[in-house]
């Protein structure tokens, strides 16, 4: 296998495993935030962890690819190698991931304070509240903008 081979069959990969991401994260988009950001991360290193193959020549390949192909056709001994390896990636992965979420937390809290974003929605009037009202003005049942009150579903 030449250079060339070499670098196409990975161009040839990585254009593939950025397809299956792009899947996976429309898969994942109905999720709970702290459910689906892990998921992603996970697969993502899934799809994105080279594993070395053959230590003299220097070539790499995915892990899955490697662990997979070891495991279903009994080819080669680096299995372990692999799964060590997607290990570690996992690990490092998630390590970021979590200082992230870490460094995020508390500035998404301050951005909703500082917004007025905290409780005050539970305080608000709901619909039939503000219609029962005879001296609301009249202008402010424009549909055209939000005016933050809780809407009750019709039975």
């Amino acid at each position: 296998m030449s250079e060339n081979d070499y670098l196409l069959a990975w161009g040839a990969y990585l254009i593939a495993a950025f397809g299956c991401l792009v899947v996976w994260f429309r898969l994942t988009g109905w999720m709970w935030r702290y459910l689906r950001e892990p998921l992603r991360v996970l697969m993502a290193v899934l799809l994105f962890s080279p594993t070395i193959v053959d230590p003299a020549k220097e070539q790499f390949a995915p892990a899955v690819a490697i662990s997979a192909m070891d495991l279903l056709l009994d080819v080669g001994n680096n299995v372990w190698r692999a799964v060590a390896d997607l290990a570690m990636y996992s690990l490092i992965a998630l390590a970021l991931y979590l200082l992230f979420v870490a460094i995020r937390w508390p500035v998404v809290r301050w951005w909703k304070d500082r917004r007025g974003e905290t409780a005050s929605s539970e305080n608000e009037p709901t619909m039939r509240e503000m219609l029962e009202q005879d001296d609301y003005p009249a202008e402010s049942y424009d549909t055209q903008r939000d005016h933050g009150g809780r809407l009750e579903p019709r039975l």
